[in-house]
Formats: C-alpha cells, sequence, structure tokens
C-alpha cells in the first residue's frame, strides 16, 4: 500500500497538551514556503486539526484511523497523498495510546498508523519542570516498541514561559 506514496513522518507526542499542533502547523507551514507539496494526515478521529493543517499548507488533511477504519478505506485515505513530495501526520493524545478494544485494523494508537505507513517518528516532548529526565522519556520511547523507529525528538515547554494555557 505504501510502497507507491511518498515518505513521510508521524508528530506525535507522550501524551496531549505538548505542543504537537503547533509544531505540526509550523513545519507544515515552513515545508509549503519552502515550496514542497506537503500531504498533511491526522492519526484518529480529530475534525479541528485537519482545518489548521489546511491553512498551514494549502492541502485538504485526512484522517487515518486504525480503530475505525477497514484495510481498504485506510488505503484509500492514504492514498491522497499521491501526487504529494512528503506526508506529515499529526498523532492524537500519546504515541501509544488507543483504545481498549481492538477495532478494525489495530487500537487507533499513532503508532499503528506510522508503522502501517512505514513513517517514523518525531517525538515532541514537553520539559517543563524537568532537565535530564526528558532523556529518559525519550529513550523509553525509543525502546518500547522496536517497530516503531523514532526519528528525532522536539524538546518544547508549553505553554511557553508567560503564556496561560
Amino acid at each position: 500500500m505504501t510502497e507507491m506514496l511518498p515518505k513521510g513522518l508521524m508528530i506525535s507526542a507522550p501524551a496531549s497538551g505538548t505542543g504537537k499542533t503547533t509544531v505540526m502547523l509550523g513545519l507544515l507551514r515552513a515545508l509549503a514556503e519552502d515550496g514542497l507539496t506537503v500531504q498533511p494526515f491526522k492519526s484518529g478521529p480529530d475534525y479541528i486539526d485537519p482545518a489548521f493543517h489546511r491553512a498551514a499548507c494549502g492541502r485538504a488533511s485526512f484522517n487515518l484511523d486504525t480503530w475505525a477504519m477497514a484495510p481498504g478505506l485506510f488505503g484509500a485515505i492514504a492514498a491522497e497523498a499521491t501526487g504529494a513530495d512528503i506526508c506529515i501526520a499529526e498523532g492524537s493524545m500519546g504515541l501509544f495510546d488507543g483504545v481498549a478494544t481492538q477495532g478494525l485494523i489495530g487500537f487507533g494508537a499513532s503508532a499503528e498508523t506510522a508503522c502501517a505507513m512505514g513513517w517514523p517518528v518525531v517525538l515532541v516532548i514537553d520539559v517543563s519542570g524537568q532537565a535530564q529526565s526528558a532523556a529518559a522519556t525519550a529513550l523509553g520511547f525509543a525502546r518500547y516498541d522496536p517497530e516503531v523507529r523514532l526519528a528525532g525528538v522536539i524538546l518544547n515547554e508549553w505553554p511557553a514561559p508567560g503564556m496561560s494555557g
């Protein structure tokens, strides 16, 4: 399914509220301004973030959901990336979070979507109130599931100092 599609990345995090949407939007905009055709995706059933994705890069964003979608539908939606230079997907909740009962393909975790698409993960860690412990968090995520490839880590402080959130 993914052999014909462009390379991609999953932007994910240990939990919600880390600033991954802000990172995602900045990355989409920067790549689009560099002249790349970027195909955005959202892992899971979110209908707000895809609208932001489109505003950032000018291309419609689509949901990929391993819990709710049968393999044929998942593949058809993934095929929306045809003609793009790169795919960038935003995870929902934490990288390994899904539901308790298996759905049509899996449990709905962003890690499953990344593996199904062959994408490595960029982990966004909120480092508020920590220092070296952020390295332990990243190491744990890198080792938790050998099928999930961690491509990098962004250390973020969310909300930024002086902002309410």
